[in-house]
């Protein structure tokens, strides 16, 4: 299994990071909060929100990456080094992104998020 696709995982687990902090690094969260987890993340203020939001945006992403990455893959374009190292940097993105979320450092979050979308779409471009 190549390097790509051991990121692939890794962005796959990484939103599961992102509303652990927002579940349970705060008070509240417990039984009740359980029954109705949904409800409970969307009632969190502050930083837990943005932990909250940046699980979504998490998820919202990974599938074009996944993608990105096995499609890239498959057509044997580039070098798989270079795979690899665009895999990488997407990973390491989205890492800066939730803690840009969590610091709440809007614009720098945004540079970041358009960041990981390129070298998504630089997957695709460099294997064509």
């Amino acid at each position: 299994m190549t390097l790509a696709y051991w990121c692939v995982l890794i962005a796959i687990v990484l939103p599961y990071l992102a509303t652990a902090s927002a579940k349970f690094l705060g008070a509240g969260y417990g039984p009740r909060a359980n029954s109705d987890p949904r409800a409970f993340l969307a009632a969190l203020q502050g930083w837990r929100k943005r932990a909250h939001n940046a699980q979504l945006n998490g998820f919202e992403v990974t599938p074009a990456f996944a993608a990105a990455v096995i499609i890239a893959h498959q057509a044997g374009g580039a070098a798989q080094g270079l795979l690899d190292q665009l895999a990488i940097a997407f990973v390491l993105s989205r890492v800066l992104y939730l803690l840009c979320y969590l610091a709440d450092w809007g614009p720098i979050r945004t540079l970041v998020w358009f960041a990981g979308m390129g070298l998504i779409v630089a997957l695709f471009v460099v294997s064509a």
